[in-house]
């Protein structure tokens, strides 16, 4: 999806556990949270505050989860990862992007999944790992 003018404004969003301030730039080429762990190639972004604090309580690091308001400065595209191989349609309007973020505020306040479910999530993803399955292909 190209960001242009004709589009309705979404407020987009990025979960981690990076301590960022306004105007920083979040970039591909750090070790994924995910799989492997390797160099992700993309940044990924969501306009739904439940794939955002997915992204917050599973990113990998001390300290606690951050959800940050983004800013795409290239265009992005749907989350293959997610569009049509789990949730066909995107849903959970989970895109990524070469291009950085501009990181244009945070969302200091928000609520986390049930612990029960967070758990259930982690244990699916280190089940998915010793698979030697990849939650994120480029």
């Amino acid at each position: 999806m190209d960001t242009d003018d004709t589009q309705d404004p979404i407020t987009l969003y990025h979960g981690t556990k990076a301590n960022l301030q306004t105007g920083d730039l979040i970039q591909p080429g750090f070790n994924s949270n995910y799989g492997q762990q390797k160099k992700a190639a993309y940044v990924y972004l969501t306009a739904t505050m439940d794939a955002a604090t997915w992204g917050a309580e599973l990113a990998l690091g001390e300290g606690r989860g951050r959800i940050y308001v983004v800013e795409p400065t290239g265009p992005y595209e749907d989350d293959p990862n997610l569009t049509d191989k789990k949730f066909p349609g995107n849903p959970t309007k989970s895109y990524r992007t070469k291009s950085p973020l501009r990181v244009v505020g945070e969302i200091t306040e928000w609520t986390g999944h049930p612990s029960e479910q967070l758990q259930a999530m982690k244990d699916n993803l280190e089940r998915l790992k010793q698979l030697g399955i990849e939650a994120i292909e480029d």
